[in-house]
């Protein structure tokens, strides 16, 4: 992707990175993408045919089963969500074994949707990948936004904290807030924010290309060594709940917050994709699959999950490439 394709977005002065003497040397941006397998390229699978052009230039093709690759730099393979249990694999137990690092749907006894199982939640309080790396001194970067609006609804109990805030809570990190939004410090789990519009919490937040969203996200990485973004498109649009034809444009948002974060990034940091369980890979249901998931590494760090096979298996690896800075 070049400058020119960012200038005529209007953008281009976002790619500017200030070196300071505060900046981290190297990071981990983790891309955490609910509802997205990995899949042969079918007539049934929408990632074969969406446009994802910044995908397709990194990987010489879609993001489906063919192009499974392992090179310097770059590692794509299929890992399995499942971990063992029957089932369709689901949020609940999925999220505890991607930011816990244990397989928590062993350890309930079945897949959990939704939210993590109550008797879990202390242990991933205390053993999250937000928790260790903090501990192991590492500053963490949560980059989600939360509104006024989901504090409400959670003392309201119309909500549940969810796993990644329960990590973020037991690790004590500042949860980004929309003032943080409206300073491009944080991003919109939609990614454009047009999600806080339709909620009526959108008054004086501008909204944004997902390219330039991916660029706020890359720039996180400066001053932190793990940053975490979480995007729930693919599972919605995959269970049919923004309607007729979204899923095509789903996928290409989420490919063009890619693009704008490749693009940004500095050298030595590295981008980690990967998923829960899968849903938008086939359009023949709008429930979850027990097709694995992709494990999509970009960057340096790359050798660290070279031996990653299953989601519970990410944060260690995660930790691991963390401690090489």
């Amino acid at each position: 992707m070049s400058k020119l394709y960012f200038t005529m977005l209007g953008i281009i002065d976002e790619l500017v990175i200030n070196v300071n003497n505060g900046e981290i040397a190297m990071s981990v941006v983790f891309v955490f993408l609910d509802g997205l397998g990995l899949a042969p390229a079918a007539a049934t699978n929408p990632l074969a045919a969406a446009a994802t052009a910044h995908l397709q230039a990194i990987l010489g093709g879609p993001l489906t089963i063919e192009y499974i690759q392992d090179r310097p730099g770059l590692l794509l393979r299929p890992i399995d969500a499942a971990l063992g249990v029957d089932g369709l694999p689901q949020s609940g137990t999925g999220h505890v074994a991607l930011l816990a690092g244990v397989n928590a749907p062993a350890l309930h006894g079945r897949h959990q949707p939704n939210f993590p199982p109550v008797a879990l939640r202390p242990l991933l309080a205390e053993r999250s990948i937000f928790r260790l790396a903090d501990q192991a001194g590492h500053a963490v970067a949560f980059a989600n936004a939360f509104s006024a609006g989901y504090w409400q609804a959670l003392a309201a109990r119309r909500l549940r904290r969810s796993a990644s805030v329960i990590a973020a809570e037991g690790a004590g990190l500042r949860l980004r807030d929309m003032d943080d939004l409206r300073a491009d410090r944080a991003l919109s789990w939609d990614i454009t924010r047009q999600a806080a519009h339709d909620r009526g919490e959108g008054a004086g937040l501008p909204l944004v290309a997902p390219e330039l969203a991916g660029v706020h996200l890359a720039h996180l990485a400066h001053n932190h060594a793990l940053v975490f973004f979480e995007c729930f498109l693919p599972d919605l649009a995959g269970h049919g709940r923004m309607g007729a034809g979204a899923v095509p444009e789903v996928l290409a948002r989420i490919d063009r917050l890619l693009g704008g974060l490749l693009v940004a990034r500095r050298p030595a940091d590295t981008i980690l994709i990967t998923s829960d369980h899968g849903n938008i890979e086939d359009d023949t249901t709008r429930g979850h699959t027990r097709n694995p998931v992709p494990l999509l590494v970009i960057g340096p760090g790359t050798p660290r999950f070279a031996d990653v096979s299953r989601i519970d298996a990410v944060a260690p690896a995660l930790l691991a490439a963390l401690g090489d800075g």
